[in-house]
């Protein structure tokens, strides 16, 4: 029987050389695990939140403000319940610290504003450390507390925790006059604890596939590395291909990076005219999108459907490169001009 939440199952006994005392395994600063110690602590990481405790974001809108693109996440209470029932809150640390960017312009409205950054270094005994970054604009009056937690999530997902939220893309549901979703989606059954442990993983990752990148990351923590992956001088860079993250999408977004870096996060990134390219191909998708929005607003949506159909996709969703959102654009343009 599997505890609530996806957490390691009570059982006192040993593991692997690792003492487990009821659901938690009790893991010493500098302890040496054994490879499947390591590769079962990574799949208890892995489980998926409990949907109750899973909310919905809209991070796009149509023109018309009556629908949104919403993605799920989990608020950083969970991770930490998470981290405390699988180690106890003695078993891992974290560290934070704080820096203020220069001054510059926010393209969206002009504005010249800094930057809050964060950056979160997660210690989990027995198995090392990893850092991540979080940001915010400086106006923001939450703006130190969203970066936190950004950066801790981040950092979390090093370890394999709430990684699966990264394979969501945004869903199209209807808006509420205060821009909220008047329905949540429901969760696929492979972001649960259940269809996960059940070996369900999301559309187009294999479990082996899956597995590999847990096993990437198991290697990091057997090792107790701290992956920074960036230099200084490539810092504005990262943090500007990381914001395109919500504008395009997590399905077009991790589509570039793939294609043109072979990589799932832009700090495996060392070489600075890679990052330049990755970003210049993302602006140019910004751009796409917005122009596709605006002339989705002037044509009937039943006539998307067929729109969509020659080119292989069932929905906008679904499109992950430049060459299919340019002919959607094209297509759905030349119907707006016709419809007139």
């Amino acid at each position: 029987m599997n505890a609530p939440n996806g957490h390691a199952p009570a059982q006192g006994q040993h593991v692997n050389g690792a003492p487990r005392i009821g659901p938690v395994f009790a893991l010493l600063p500098g302890q040496q695990l054994a490879a499947e110690t390591v590769q079962e602590i990574v799949r208890e990481l892995e489980v998926p939140f409990d949907p109750s405790v899973i909310e919905w974001r809209v991070t796009n809108t149509a023109q018309n403000k009556s629908r949104g693109q919403v993605i799920p996440y989990a608020d950083q209470r969970a991770y930490t319940d998470r981290l405390n029932a699988l180690f106890t809150p003695a078993g891992w640390t974290r560290k934070y610290a704080v820096h203020t960017s220069a001054n510059f312009e926010r393209s969206k409205d002009k504005k010249v504003v800094a930057k809050i950054l964060v950056t979160c270094e997660l210690t989990i005994a027995g198995l090392g450390s990893h850092s991540a970054t979080g940001e915010e604009w400086a106006d923001d009056e939450n703006a130190g507390t969203s970066a936190e937690a950004q950066a801790f999530k981040r950092a979390c997902s090093c370890f394999g925790l709430g990684r699966y939220l990264y394979y969501f893309v945004g869903t199209w549901v209807d808006l509420d006059d205060r821009k909220r979703p008047k329905r949540s989606p429901g969760l696929p059954d492979w972001a649960t604890p259940e269809g996960w442990r059940r070996g369900l993983r999301p559309p187009g990752k294999s479990e082996g596939v899956v597995l590999a990148e847990s096993r990437a990351v198991e290697r990091r923590s057997a090792h107790g590395s701290t992956r920074n992956g960036n230099s200084a001088g490539n810092g504005e860079l990262l943090r500007q291909i990381e914001a395109m993250a919500e504008p395009l999408g997590k399905r077009m977004y991790r589509s570039f990076l793939k294609a043109l870096a072979r990589v799932w996060d832009p700090k495996q990134i060392d070489d600075p005219a890679l990052l330049q390219k990755i970003l210049t191909h993302m602006q140019a998708a910004q751009r796409g999108l917005t122009r596709l929005q605006a002339a989705l607003d002037r044509i009937d949506p039943d006539s998307l459907g067929p729109i969509l159909v020659p080119l292989g996709v069932r929905s906008l969703d679904q499109v992950d490169n430049l060459n299919t959102l340019q002919r959607i654009i094209a297509a759905v343009e030349a119907a707006a001009t016709t419809s007139k």
